[in-house]
């Protein structure tokens, strides 16, 4: 079984003092991630967004660095669909390389963006007819409902209760 401890991110600079402490990745988050990750690697992405990356010495110790994390993030891919006994330890040497390429700053940065993708994520997106759309508000001011979510679940809630008694009284 995999250990589910939150790794802390180890700060370059000085620790803040305020707001919520940055992170490394969780199991759970690797799907969204890794895509994100991959995506920021190239030198050409790093290049343009160097206050993301630690400074490094030379073009040699920067590709000293850059090697063993895209390693590692082709280890951890091609581990996700199995078992989830080895993984534990793919990820903390992935979270090890991650904290030693990128900068606090780009870290924070890369865990906004991954908030955003897992958001996106949650939701789904449908098409309704505009004439649907003015009814549903009316019925949402009608029961003061503050959403499309409340209102489709107070819907369907009562079509679900209808649906019972039919069951009951048939029975």
């Amino acid at each position: 079984m995999m250990n589910h401890t939150k790794h802390e991110w180890q700060y370059h600079d000085k620790k803040p003092t305020k707001g919520r402490k940055l992170l490394l990745l969780q199991p759970d988050e690797l799907v969204y991630a890794l895509p994100l990750i991959i995506r920021l690697l190239p030198m050409r992405e790093t290049a343009k967004r160097l206050d993301w990356f630690l400074p490094f010495e030379s073009k040699m110790e920067l590709q000293a660095q850059h090697m063993p994390l895209s390693t590692q993030l082709t280890v951890i891919a091609t581990s996700l669909p199995t078992d989830d006994s080895g993984l534990s330890l793919d990820l903390d040497a992935v979270n090890l390389a991650l904290n030693n390429y990128f900068s606090d700053y780009g870290w924070r940065m890369v865990r906004k963006e991954l908030s955003q993708i897992k958001k996106r994520k949650k939701k789904s997106h449908i098409e309704l007819s505009n004439d649907l759309i003015h009814r549903l508000k009316a019925f949402m001011t009608l029961k003061q409902l503050d959403s499309f979510d409340q209102a489709m679940d107070h819907l369907l809630s009562n079509e679900e209760q209808d649906h019972d008694i039919d069951l009951i009284e048939m029975g």
